[in-house]
């Protein structure tokens, strides 16, 4: 039996959903695809009797003009301020997965690291990327072959072989073994040797072989970022395998990682 232990808490955005374990990324009966501020400094205390007042600025211009407003956070690039919103406070390590259009399948991935002042930079990536058949929506259910748009938190791992190095909890398991074929003709066997589950309709905390749906069955589940077959997924995330590797591996629980994913005109919100 598996051992798997560790767990950020569940991040859950809009609502959103994938395709059922273990076939959520993976289909032999491909459907027809569609196209795809400074505080004033309080003075000496010799100075108390001395009422402050403020500098007085250019003739016209309110105290509180632009000009003096303090300058917003930073954000992760190309996310707009809502997107940005709902990245958690405690979070310095996010996964950024782009598409062009709502319903493109391919996507490119970019993971950044946020330092002690809040700026956002680039460590790992970009990579190339495929996600669902048809694209991105923001109000998954199971078999729309839609990827869910949100921002979710991931902190485990596993896959059919061992552990690449991670920090995550890693369950391998010869469960994660799959075989048949995709939307493109292409094998699927090799596709789940490494993944990372995505806090989509699932309990964190969990091997990413788990099968409870808190949202219900529905709404789908088992969304990972996973080896990539050549082909689209039914919802996943799919990386090349090296990339994979070294995703696994940048990943730190400390940090409490997410991943924020949709097309571009979705995220610059």
């Amino acid at each position: 039996m598996s051992v798997h232990k560790g767990a950020p808490a569940l991040l859950s955005v809009g609502a959103l959903c994938a395709a059922l374990l273990l076939s959520g990324c993976a289909s032999t009966t491909p459907p027809t695809p569609t196209t795809s501020a400074a505080a004033t400094p309080a003075g000496d205390a010799g100075s108390e009797a001395v009422p402050h007042r403020p500098a007085a600025g250019p003739p016209g211009r309110a105290a509180n003009s632009l000009s003096s407003a303090p300058a917003p956070a930073p954000r992760l690039p190309g996310v707009g301020p809502a997107t940005q919103a709902l990245v958690p406070d405690d979070t310095t390590q996010a996964l950024v997965v782009t598409g062009a259009t709502a319903d493109d399948n391919l996507s490119t991935a970019t993971l950044y690291a946020r330092d002690p002042v809040g700026r956002w930079t680039p460590t790992a990536g970009p990579w190339p990327t495929r996600n669902a058949l048809r694209g991105w929506t923001s109000d998954h259910h199971a078999g729309d072959l839609r990827t869910p748009i949100g921002v979710f938190r991931i902190g485990d791992a596993g896959g059919r072989l061992p552990d690449p190095g991670t920090r995550l909890p890693y369950d391998q398991d010869e469960e994660f073994a799959i075989s048949g074929t995709g939307f493109a003709g292409e094998p699927l066997e090799g596709s789940f040797d490494h993944v990372v589950a995505i806090d989509y309709n699932r309990v964190p905390g969990r091997t990413p072989l788990d099968k409870e749906r808190p949202l219900g069955s529905e709404k789908g589940g088992g969304v990972w970022i996973h080896v990539d077959h050549g082909g689209p997924t039914q919802a996943c995330v799919a990386l090349e395998r090296e990339a994979l590797r070294e995703l696994i591996r940048a990943l730190d629980p400390a940090r409490d990682p997410v991943v924020v994913m949709g097309p571009t005109p979705e995220l610059t919100r």
